[in-house]
């Protein structure tokens, strides 16, 4: 700890070295012939100059013990001060070969708006991947339904809370009291009790409600509950709600005549094979949207921002509804990731053949980031993505995943 004598030595020294420079300066111009003049006409300037230059001494040599995540990131992550420069371009293009990934889809959102994007590789027909490049996303579809209920949720249209058995019964749950326990804060949070994907037979594993278990069964039963109630496509409402709104003209959650199938992201297995094209006529709540990095990363900023939902709503979709691991939580549509200092994500993946997608968007500081590959073992560059742009998040979301927290 430094003296009071300390520092008015040291604000003694920057005065005379003030001094000294506006002196050697101004001599080539004929203004002043000793640094007294100089001092006398001008000493109010020095002082101030001089109390600038000890603050800043002070503040320089002042340990840091604890800083908050909104300075820490800035010093800790690329992608927060400069996005895509020349350099990590380059990065990027050796990453792709190194992994042999055909195409990546790179998003990042600030200040709660998409900043960047940018599609690498080469499409099947031998031409560069446009930033429009249309991909499968897999699970990703989910949080678009999530959205599309919790918007109705906060209209008072729907629900979190209401047995959904009221719009909607599956034949094989017909005879199951269970059914009438399921609503569609279950569905969102991945409690129905559901599998992943049925074999056959749709069944309850155990009681909605008792614990986590993701399931994309969960999402068709809501989608076929929405349709019954309101008498319209999980795709129309989705429309209405965001595709419309939103301008994401290149999303929707099956192919029709308007799909423009020169510029999709076919998919790749680890081999360098293609698989062939699954050009799903029918909508499916929780698997196969079809988007750009342009509309998903319009998606999430709208997220983000809780546009179209309530402020009750809000808060319910980034509070923790279940644990599932490591120390995450799955709130409604998201999964959440909580950080040592205070800060959390919001996250989801999706993976199918030749698809690996995962997004993270931080709602506290409005920004996000999205990563699309076309390939079974994308998710080989995402730890270097996520360390490279997300700095000292990423390394804990590493560890998240692995364990080692």
């Amino acid at each position: 700890m430094e003296t009071k004598k300390s520092y008015k030595f040291t604000l003694i020294q920057q005065m005379k070295n003030i001094i000294r420079i506006y002196y050697v300066l101004s001599v080539p111009l004929g203004h002043f012939k000793n640094y007294k003049k100089f001092y006398m006409k001008y000493k109010h300037i020095i002082i101030l100059g001089a109390f600038i230059l000890l603050h800043q001494t002070i503040a320089a040599q002042t340990p840091k013990t604890s800083e908050p995540f909104e300075q820490l990131r800035q010093k800790d992550s690329l992608f927060f001060e400069e996005g895509f420069n020349k350099s990590n371009f380059e990065v990027l293009e050796t990453w792709l070969k190194e992994n042999k990934i055909p195409i990546l889809g790179l998003g990042l959102i600030n200040k709660g708006k998409l900043q960047e994007i940018k599609v690498l590789g080469d499409l099947l027909s031998g031409e560069k991947a446009s930033y429009n490049t249309i991909f499968n996303v897999a699970s990703l579809t989910k949080p678009v339904t999530a959205i599309v209920a919790l918007k109705l949720v906060s209209q008072g249209k729907w629900d979190l809370d209401e047995p959904i058995y009221k719009y909607w019964t599956d034949p094989d749950l017909e005879n199951d009291p269970r059914s009438k326990l399921l609503t569609t804060r279950h569905i969102l949070s991945h409690q129905t009790g559901f599998s992943n994907w049925r074999n056959k037979k749709l069944k309850f594993e155990f009681i909605p409600g008792e614990q986590y278990q993701y399931s994309g069964e969960g999402f068709e039963y809501l989608r076929k509950a929405l349709g019954k109630k309101f008498k319209k496509s999980l795709n129309q409402l989705a429309t209405e709600l965001i595709f419309g709104p939103l301008k994401m003209n290149d999303t929707k959650y099956y192919w029709d005549q308007d799909t423009d199938k020169s510029r999709v992201a076919l998919g790749f297995d680890k081999e360098g094979n293609t698989y062939e094209i699954h050009m799903n006529k029918t909508e499916n709540g929780a698997d196969d949207l079809l988007t750009t990095i342009e509309d998903y990363g319009t998606f999430l900023t709208s997220v983000i921002s809780g546009e179209g939902l309530s402020d009750k709503v809000f808060k319910e979709m980034q509070t923790n509804q279940v644990a599932t691991k490591n120390g995450k939580h799955f709130g409604l549509g998201f999964e959440k990731y909580d950080f040592k200092d205070g800060n959390f994500a919001l996250s989801h993946g999706g993976s199918d053949k030749g698809v690996q997608t995962i997004i993270f968007i931080f709602p506290k500081t409005k920004q996000g980031i999205l990563i699309f590959t076309n390939v079974d073992d994308g998710y080989k560059v995402y730890e270097k993505l996520l360390t490279y742009y997300l700095g000292r998040y990423g390394k804990e979301i590493v560890e998240i995943e692995t364990g080692n927290k």
